[in-house]
């Protein structure tokens, strides 16, 4: 079958666009399926670095079509501006990006009424990036979103926004009591970006089953990842879509039956950006040494991540979520420098041992992580590029973490770059 997904296996930042980018050399065509502007991939080619919100990161291979699915939340001017920035450098997306007519687009008041909802939570926060993603999805699902394709038709469009704005501006005056919103700025953006995305904007679903019944070969990439899933994740310190792997038949319009390879991508390591419960989260003074030497700050945000031990019983539960059929495990060299690295085999929760990740929240909350400690390596892995040159302690790290959850290891990076990248045969 023609089609590959990657997808994280935690909660996001996992290093997917690298992994991503590695396996699009193989690939006809990459989607992303799901998520907004609030997620970024970061893929560093030689001396460059590129930050990618919405774009596949197939961007980066000229010779590679690109496609924001249906289930993928779109902020014009967001989305323009990326492509100018990859145009700038070098990247032409003129006939090789495509955008689906079906995704529901993020306009100025689903960025108002993110952080308008954020504050009004006060101490609850979510820890949402005010990009106006749950927004969207909110009116999505409400059965009030306004489509790709509804802007291609000025009327249609700024009817719909008309109808939204009445409801919106009641909760903005009288339960958030912010300032409204008219339709002059949203008129105006209009008229600014969509003449430069109209020609972008297309049927993508008949589009991949063309490609489908033409044999060609699909990358489906996630963004965030399995712990930030709205149906599987922390709820509800969660993101508004599903990055796994189901997401991908819906984000995109792809059957089941076409995917074939499922690849999960987990750090050697644990990470979380904002708030909800990471348990195996490290006391401050070890949590920062972790997040300097892994530069754990956010590719969108900027935020610091929390660092914690690598988790079994999570990627346990993510394999059996996604089906997951091979690791990438990104970041071994992180790990280089220390003289003990521990893994989560299960929880203690008061008087009893769960080794499955329990969904309610409150229990999660009480559990207390159980550890296997594994002696460190204590050498520079940055430059090997095969898998028996690794040491025989990475190696007793990284076959006890493929036992534990159950899936092989066929990738393992020790770097930012492209070619800091072993392939296990």
């Amino acid at each position: 079958m023609p089609c590959s997904v990657v997808l994280g296996t935690q909660w996001g930042d996992e290093g997917k666009g690298k992994i991503i980018d590695l396996l699009t050399d193989e690939a006809d065509i990459v989607v992303r399926y799901q998520g907004g502007n609030n997620a970024g991939h970061t893929v560093v080619v030689g001396d460059a670095q590129y930050i990618l919100h919405l774009v596949p990161s197939g961007a980066l291979r000229r010779d590679k079509v690109c496609i924001i699915g249906n289930g993928v939340v779109i902020d014009p001017p967001a989305l323009y501006k990326e492509i100018v920035e990859l145009e700038e450098k070098g990247m032409s997306l003129k006939g090789r990006l495509f955008l689906s007519d079906l995704a529901h687009v993020t306009l100025p008041y689903h960025r108002r009424m993110d952080e308008a909802h954020e504050a009004a939570r006060g101490d609850a926060k979510i820890g949402t990036t005010h990009r106006g993603i749950g927004p969207t999805y909110a009116d999505k699902f409400g059965r009030i979103g306004i489509r790709m394709g509804d802007l291609l038709d000025e009327q249609v469009f700024m009817s719909k926004v008309r109808r939204n704005l009445a409801e919106k501006n009641v909760l903005f005056r009288d339960f958030y009591h912010v300032e409204t919103m008219g339709e002059a700025e949203i008129l105006e953006q209009y008229r600014t970006y969509v003449p430069k995305l109209r020609e972008y904007i297309t049927d993508t679903v008949s589009y991949l089953r063309d490609a489908i019944k033409a044999n060609k070969r699909i990358l489906l990439e996630g963004a965030q990842g399995t712990f930030l899933d709205v149906d599987f994740g922390t709820y509800p310190y969660v993101t508004a879509s599903n990055p796994t792997s189901g997401g991908a038949c819906t984000g995109a319009g792809v059957p089941p039956n076409a995917i074939s390879r499922i690849v999960g991508v987990t750090k050697a390591y644990t990470t979380r950006v904002g708030a909800g419960p990471l348990p195996t989260e490290l006391p401050p003074a070890e949590d920062e040494r972790l997040r300097l030497k892994g530069r754990e700050y956010g590719a969108t945000t900027g935020r610091a991540r929390r660092c914690g031990w690598f988790d079994s019983v999570v990627l346990r539960r993510a394999a059996a979520i996604n089906g997951l059929t091979e690791l990438a495990v990104t970041k071994l060299d992180v790990l280089d420098e220390l003289d003990s690295i521990s893994i989560c085999t299960g929880y203690q929760f008061g008087n009893e041992v769960i080794t499955e990740y329990p969904g309610r929240l409150e229990v999660l909350e009480k559990c207390t992580p159980i550890y296997t400690e594994f002696p460190g390596w204590k050498t520079d892995t940055t430059g090997i590029r095969k898998w028996e040159a690794l040491p025989v302690l990475a190696r007793n790290y990284l076959e006890a973490m493929e036992k534990m959850v159950g899936v092989r290891i066929s990738m393992v990076t020790v770097g930012a770059e492209r070619t800091a990248t072993i392939n296990r045969p």
